[in-house]
């Protein structure tokens, strides 16, 4: 009886050992930290939508700790104390089954493709393992004063009525739009990949062809403009530029990408759009801005990506292209 005693009483207190030191000073450490660059405290609303991730299981597939691996700079910058000064306790998740959530109101800011993406995942994302949560909205005859229908594409919508976020559906997009990172003090812009360092011009040889501008052929880092396409549009436009009918516009054959002049297709991907019909069509979703977060030389390979991809044709740029644009805003 006594030896039971004993191994209970030493299991009990190397448990309770364990959890001080695991547990409770870690957690006592972090709660002084203060709060990171641009780290808000969560609204009403907000607060409200975390909640519900709780509730529906969204950390079970979804990690948010961004970690200094390669691997990770897709998803932000690594992550640091301060960012988790208002959110305890901090929900980062052991398994990317779905990617990291740390910097989505960043990295995908549309909540328009959210509303699609949670109500059923394949209508964005075909290859999605990812629940639908259909049970976040409700189907009506026609939407209520104030909230905007979810936009779905013909195949997934219901037969009959429209559907409408509930207020928990709105409360979780909330607060998935709150999932930002800002930059900490030298570090490289998030969800970006580190650009090549710029290398000065040489002087071209006697009777070397004049460097190409926007209007001509150049040559562009194809894996890298590849690479952050697939980061940074696919989500919207699909990893074949064919987007998403009535909801997210095509990238193949779109006049924009094709066009011998650069100027508009720069402007649209530094500075977003919203309201203007493409091809007689007014999308409701909005494009983010991408100049806040990327280079100009990130934005060259984007744009010479989607300028040579799916049968499009139109002149490749380059990183001096972008900057001529973005120094006119």
């Amino acid at each position: 009886m006594n030896k039971l005693l004993a191994i209970a009483g030493g299991s009990t207190l190397m448990y309770a050992v364990l959890s001080v030191l695991m547990a409770i000073l870690p957690g006592i450490e972090l709660s002084a930290v203060p709060p990171g660059p641009g780290v808000k405290q969560l609204t009403e609303l907000e607060a409200h939508g975390r909640e519900v991730y709780i509730s529906e299981g969204c950390a079970y597939c979804h990690t948010q700790q961004v970690r200094p691996l390669d691997a990770d700079k897709v998803f932000g910058r690594p992550s640091a104390p301060g960012d988790f000064a208002f959110s305890t306790p901090e929900l980062l998740g052991s398994e990317r089954t779905g990617p990291d959530l740390t910097n989505i109101g960043m990295r995908q800011p549309s909540d328009v493709w959210q509303y699609i993406h949670l109500y059923d995942p394949r209508a964005v994302v075909p290859q999605s393992v990812m629940p639908s949560f259909p049970w976040l909205f409700d189907v009506v005859d026609k939407a209520p004063k104030g909230v905007q229908a979810v936009p779905l594409p013909k195949a997934y919508a219901p037969a009959h009525g429209v559907v409408v976020p509930s207020p928990d559906a709105q409360a979780l997009i909330a607060y998935l739009m709150s999932l930002k990172q800002a930059p900490l003090p030298n570090s490289q812009a998030q969800g970006a990949e580190p650009a090549a360092p710029a290398v000065a011009a040489a002087t071209p040889a006697p009777g070397a062809p004049a460097p190409a501008t926007a209007g001509q052929a150049v040559a562009f880092d194809a894996a890298h403009g590849s690479n952050l396409f697939a980061a940074n549009c696919a989500a919207c436009h699909g990893a074949q530029g064919a987007g998403v009918p009535g909801v997210f516009p095509s990238l193949a054959g779109n006049a924009v990408v094709n066009a011998t002049d650069p100027t508009e297709h720069i402007t649209v991907v530094l500075h977003g759009l919203h309201g203007k019909a493409i091809s007689g069509t007014t999308y409701a979703a909005q494009m983010p801005a991408f100049g806040p977060q990327l280079s100009d030389a990130d934005i060259a390979d984007i744009i010479d990506h989607e300028r040579t991809s799916w049968g499009n044709h139109g002149p490749t740029i380059t990183a001096k292209d972008v900057a001529a644009v973005r120094a006119k805003k």
